[in-house]
């Protein structure tokens, strides 16, 4: 059977406790006990439950990590790298595109033999975006120089992440470890667990700190030079020893997994072999499906056939003879690979079992590799027995007849091609001619004339309705205000986030126009590609026949975090100057992710990564002006807009079309509701995002050619309200207007009294 009563049962020497929880819980919880001294972490599903757990417990006291939120995953892996050579321990989770967007740092790590600890939370790589569970980001990692241990159920992921500590800084290692566990299987399902029951017996298992005679970057007695440029022959010196620390990390493992067997009761073979000793078919799985596989074999035993199951515990070094050994009389075995490495004629395990089974002599095992579970698909106990089918028929026939394939995939049917629900828009109705923008030739500014708003409303929408957004959100009410100041056609680009999450579930999108998506961080650099295409496509004669009536305006669409991990490439689209505009809507936090802070996200406002409790008191730091950051940048216009004053974002919306198809970028930044998140009444979305702007926490202005005019100044229409009026209008806030919180009260106004004195003072001076 599956779980064994009796291996659940068996005690070790140490006191256990036994919780019900999920992987992502008992990863956090094991890191608590470690009590490391920091996490650079960047929120990324279904990874991100980690650090929550970590805020939530640094926010009552139960740990001393020093949680750092970084802008984005290849910056978290920088933190992480810069903290580990200074001799501390440290801890990070991700997934995914988060992996593989701090990919380049992976290396340096281990190259550079600095010992941490990484979880990753395994997921489906994009594109198209799947946010669920498979192996095709682990299979990046095999490369990068990480042992990787595996974990098939909770249990063993509280077990592998107090084992890895101790693994990574063996002087015999000295090596970053992977712990990795499947996402929305073991990530988030709840299960029992033992677990130590006193954190000092951990802490005497792996040692209370890096072991002596680790050289680092903070001793000043020991200077050091920490991945200096190498010349050939003391590259490939050093990439040898990094391989025999890697391959000593097979026998370490064994060791302390013993320790760990006499403490626990619990044991970690390098192979999880089940029912192996006699076995004559098997099936090879990682992780979660592995446990599933066991029921099937034992339902096969009681058939009579001699079946047995293989599932790693580790595959970072590969456990090749332990492999070529486990099946030395097996007539056939089924491999399963939760990720294709296309174009191989199978995934990463396969081949390397067949690599083990070549280079120790065995040329009679049959192999099947089969694709299975992309992008989350569950697999189940039928699937486990047509797996072992394979492999009894061609024990039997004496050939596989399909060597490789893909399993429970659907095959294309030309006749149910997702069909056009919606006509594309009418060049007619979108180019009204009711808004008009002149230039002063004097001055260089615009000027913008619009119709009574109703006479708009027959303007078509450009997301059509239908998408599954929350009550109340503010994003699409923002967007389409702001796009009835754009005429004609658009493309537009959305990064990851809400806005494309919600619009456009397959097979259906809610999107009107030409739509793309790139991932958070580079969807100014792929928009611009695509302004740039256009006008030498234009330029070229290339675009004639397609009946264009006017030049595209291109839009990006980005929020949720978005120009965080995304600042830097919309930054360099900015001094390109491209023919674009890039429109920010402001939650104030990854609410994509479940509301984790964004550098967005103001002082002392609670998330779900700045929690409240009695030694932490919401988000520590001062939100980013981003629309003063590109300012800087010295494109031809910047604004700030709400829904909340309709009349000014539309102008702002046909100057910024004006701008971006005559001189260049445009940057704006609507504030929008998330009622969810906020903690808010989704009715109110509005009257918010107004007591924001009256408040002068959020003030609507433009930056034209880098003179400032602040286009509503609450306090000149005698509206201006405390900063309190607007963080008692939501849950997320109501805690900074209570007594015990009025230092971070009085911080937070300060900040946004001193930026309103600075906006007003440029206002008034053109030149600032």
């Amino acid at each position: 059977m599956a779980i064994d009563i009796e291996t659940e049962r068996r005690a070790g020497t140490v006191e256990q406790r036994v919780v019900y929880e999920s992987g992502n819980e008992m990863a956090a919880y094991a890191a608590s006990q470690i009590n490391y001294h920091i996490m650079g972490y960047f929120p990324i599903s279904p990874s991100t439950e980690v650090a929550q757990f970590l805020d939530l417990m640094k926010a009552n006291g139960q740990h001393d990590i020093k949680l750092i939120p970084s802008d984005g995953e290849h910056s978290s892996a920088g933190i992480c790298y810069g903290a580990s050579t200074a001799g501390g321990r440290v801890f990070n989770a991700t997934s995914a595109q988060g992996y593989l967007y701090m990919l380049e740092q992976m290396p340096v790590q281990s190259g550079t033999r600095f010992p941490m600890v990484m979880n990753l939370v395994c997921r489906a790589i994009s594109g198209p975006l799947d946010i669920h569970g498979d192996h095709s980001d682990l299979y990046f990692a095999l490369n990068t120089g990480w042992p990787i241990l595996m974990c098939r159920d909770p249990q063993a992921v509280y077990d592998m992440n107090i084992m890895a500590i101790k693994l990574a800084e063996d002087p015999e290692v000295r090596l970053p470890v992977l712990v990795a566990s499947d996402g929305y299987f073991t990530s988030h399902q709840k299960r029992r667990v033992h677990t130590f029951a006193k954190q000092e017996d951990v802490l005497k298992f792996i040692g209370e700190r890096p072991p002596a005679g680790f050289a680092h970057t903070l001793d000043r007695n020991n200077p050091i030079t920490v991945g200096p440029y190498m010349n050939e022959p003391d590259y490939i010196n050093n990439c040898y020893q990094q391989s025999v620390a890697m391959y000593n990390a097979e026998r370490v493992f064994e060791r302390i997994a013993g320790e760990y067997e006499a403490l626990t009761g619990r044991e970690y073979k390098v192979l999880d072999l089940y029912r192996m000793e006699d076995a004559e078919v098997a099936v090879f799985l990682m992780n979660s499906a592995s446990e599933i596989i066991k029921d099937v074999v034992d339902d096969l035993r009681r058939q009579g056939i001699k079946a047995g199951s293989i599932a790693p515990n580790m595959i970072r070094p590969f456990p090749q003879k332990q492999i070529a050994e486990a099946l030395k009389n097996v007539k056939a075995i089924t491999v399963g690979d939760r990720g294709d490495s296309y174009g191989a004629y199978g995934g990463n395990m396969v081949n390397e079992i067949k690599a083990a089974l070549f280079t120790h002599g065995n040329h009679t095992t049959k192999v099947i590799s089969r694709i299975y579970g992309l992008g989350g698909k569950e697999f189940y106990a039928e699937d486990g027995h047509h797996f072992f089918k394979l492999a009894i028929d061609a024990a039997e026939k004496g050939h596989v007849e399909v060597p490789f394939d893909y399993y429970g995939h659907t095959p294309g049917d030309p006749d149910k091609t997702p069909k056009r629900v919606l006509n594309p828009l009418k060049f007619e109705d979108l180019k009204t001619g009711l808004i008009t923008v002149t230039r002063n030739e004097e001055t260089g500014k615009l000027g913008v004339r619009i119709p009574p708003l109703r006479s708009l409303t027959k303007k078509p929408k450009r997301i059509a309705p239908g998408h599954g957004a929350c009550p109340g959100c503010g994003i699409f009410s923002g967007l389409e205000l702001f796009f009835k100041g754009i005429e004609g056609d658009i493309v537009a680009l959305f990064h990851t986030g809400c806005a494309m999450v919600v619009t456009t579930g397959y097979p259906y999108s809610s999107h009107k126009a030409t739509y793309i998506h790139n991932l958070f961080q580079n969807g100014a650099a792929t928009l611009s590609g695509v302004v740039e295409m256009f006008w030498e496509r234009k330029r070229r004669g290339e675009l004639d026949d397609l009946g264009l009536k006017d030049d595209f305006t291109f839009v990006m669409v980005t929020g949720d975090g978005g120009m965080d991990i995304g600042m830097g490439p919309a930054i360099g689209a900015a001094l390109r100057n491209h023919k674009m505009i890039i429109i920010e809507y402001d939650n104030e936090g990854y609410m994509n992710t479940g509301a984790q802070l964004s550098y967005s996200t103001p002082l002392g406002h609670r998330t779900s990564t700045s929690n409240i409790g009695k030694v932490q008191k919401g988000k520590a730091f001062q939100h980013k002006d981003t629309a003063q950051i590109m300012a800087a940048t010295n494109i031809p216009y910047v604004f700030t807009g709400s829904e909340a004053y309709p009349q000014d974002l539309v102008k702002k919306a046909a100057k910024a079309q004006w701008y971006a198809q005559n001189e260049g970028l445009v940057y704006g930044k609507i504030l929008i509701a998330c009622p969810l998140n906020w903690i808010s009444p989704d009715d109110q979305g509005t009257n918010i995002v107004d007591a924001a702007v009256n408040s002068c926490f959020f003030p609507l202005y433009e930056v034209e050619h880098g003179q400032t005019t602040i286009t509503y100044n609450p306090e000149e229409k005698g509206k201006r309200v405390p900063l309190t009026d607007w963080l008692k209008t939501m849950g997320k806030t109501r805690h900074l207007t209570k007594p015990e919180n009025a230092e971070a009260l009085a911080e937070f106004e300060r900040e946004v009294e001193r930026r309103w004195q600075m906006l007003l003072a440029k206002h008034e001076h053109p030149y600032l």
